[in-house]
């Protein structure tokens, strides 16, 4: 951290922020405008926190200096928010891969004093300004304007609400304020807990979007005590109240949890097979034996949407995977309890939720996916390793999202068994998942056959008519490629010419 006095401090700028706020400050002036760098990256600049999001109150029109800012810096100008003045400023750096180069200006307007728009900020931490002119004309210092005492609640770690209205006023900060404790290694406040419990209630009210952007965060976040911290301020089943009727539903003898608690461990899971976190139940052996390499890295790795990667939305289905165990719960005269059609059913309900939060169609179609076929992995084979023609059906059914699933198989097992893991039982189950990842892998042509034939041939050759009958007899010949049963034109016709035989009697 930075050492400061109670006044004044010496400020310490990564190069490329410093040239960016040398531009804008030279803009900035030649406008007239007052204006102060505040919020997020002040505290992060003190930290020693590299970020890429700056903000800047203006004492005049942010919708007005906004786009002439994007427009002297060849930026990208973007309206925010038109009721409370806010303007987004978007500036690329020229060969940076993706949105991982870009800068992000945010411009906001305040009225008066800066103290009084520090008032209305949520946290003491982010409720801190700097001039930088001072900075610009040489000086060694600049002033902290520090009204709430942020720098002693950074100096100890501490999340504290600015004020008791700080929820009341924008409810998104409930999730923020958990996400920024869980970021920073911070705790909040047993003040702002309480007022976290008391008004979690009105996160629901919150624009489906920001919602999603704070979930998604808070997954990016591998601490085994988030989910159930989040559920403990009642902040969890107010975002996504489906969860509430899983608490307490009992699961058969296999399983250590009841499917709340088993929901909240297999994101817990999720992070430790993808080499993010720790899996407390697990000994060497367990964790040697789970694949990985750089390809999968990539994999999971990939954005999905703005926000999103495949990492991301893999721990959203594991969170979601078992939604509609409680309605499609049954007990058998034996006492068994099942849970007949859940993943189907879930996976209806996963996309009513993440419609409800605005998750592009995309992400909520991988997830969809991912919920509706988790348990596909374990039926592919009763006894031994998967034929060919059961990885390539797989494949067929899970598309994109075949390899996640597996991973969320492997996951699913370990929130299933807890501290009962079978090392024995986990290693057959690894072994499976290794061996159709291989086949994905070294032989393209079982997930995807190269065309022998197609719909004009069976017309053609066979005299058959257009309708659903053509597309079942592709759909054979590519499982027969698939299997290793046929490899040519002439073998897929002659297929086809006996098939129809048989059928014709």
């Amino acid at each position: 951290m930075v050492a400061a006095d109670e006044k004044d401090l010496k400020l310490v700028l990564k190069p490329r922020a410093s040239l960016l706020l040398t531009k804008v400050s030279s803009f900035l002036t030649e406008q007239n405008v007052k204006w102060y760098v505040v919020g997020g990256f002040v505290r992060d600049v003190l930290l020693g926190r590299d970020t890429a999001d700056i903000d800047i109150a203006v004492a005049a029109d942010a919708l007005e200096i906004a786009p002439k800012v994007a427009t002297a810096l060849g930026g990208k100008y973007i309206l925010l928010d038109k009721v409370n003045r806010v303007g987004r400023v978007v500036l690329v750096n020229e060969g940076a891969p993706s949105t991982r180069g870009q800068r992000v200006l945010d411009f906001s307007t305040f009225e008066g004093s800066i103290e009084h728009d520090l008032a209305r900020r949520d946290f003491t931490i982010d409720a801190m300004a700097l001039d930088l002119l001072k900075l610009e004309r040489g000086h060694a210092t600049v002033q902290l304007i520090d009204p709430f005492n942020g720098w002693a609640d950074l100096h100890q770690g501490v999340i504290r609400a600015v004020a008791e209205t700080a929820f009341e006023s924008d409810a998104a900060r409930l999730l923020r304020a958990v996400r920024l404790a869980a970021e920073l290694g911070f705790s909040i406040s047993q003040e702002t807990e309480f007022l976290i419990r008391r008004y979690s209630y009105l996160i629901a009210g919150v624009a489906g979007e920001r919602v999603r952007e704070e979930l998604l965060r808070l997954l990016a976040i591998p601490q085994a005590d988030l989910l159930p911290y989040l559920d403990e301020l009642g902040l969890l089943t107010a975002v996504i109240p489906e969860l509430a009727q899983t608490k307490g539903v009992k699961q058969p003898k296999e399983h250590f949890w009841d499917v709340f608690d088993h929901s909240l461990k297999t994101v817990v899971a999720v992070d430790f097979v993808l080499r993010q976190g720790k899996w407390e139940y697990a000994g060497e052996e367990v964790s040697a034996a789970v694949p990985w390499s750089a390809v999968l890295a990539r994999h999971f790795d990939l954005e999905v949407s703005s926000g999103s990667t495949r990492r991301l939305l893999l721990k959203l289905a594991a969170l979601l995977h078992d939604i509609a165990k409680p309605q499609t719960k049954a007990i058998e005269a034996s006492g068994r309890l099942r849970f007949l059609g859940h993943a189907k059913e879930g996976a209806a309900i996963v996309v009513n939720i993440l419609e409800r939060l605005r998750f592009s169609a995309k992400e909520i179609k991988l997830v969809e996916i991912m919920v509706r076929h988790h348990l596909r992995p374990m039926q592919m084979s009763q006894e031994g390793l998967p034929s060919r023609r059961a990885i390539y059906r797989y494949f067929r059914d899970t598309g994109e999202a075949g390899i996640d699933i597996l991973f969320l198989s492997l996951a699913d097992h370990l929130a299933t068994r807890g501290p009962q893991l079978s090392l024995t039982g986990w290693q057959e189950h690894v072994e499976i998942v290794n061996y159709v990842l291989a086949q994905r892998f070294q032989e393209e042509s079982l997930v995807t056959p190269p065309k022998l034939v197609d719909g004009h041939d069976l017309i053609n050759i066979f005299g058959m008519s257009p309708g659903p009958k053509i597309g079942e007899l592709l759909e054979a010949v590519r499982e027969a490629q698939a299997s290793g049963e046929l490899a040519t034109r002439d073998e897929a016709l002659a297929y086809i010419r006996e098939r129809l035989s048989k059928e014709t009697g």
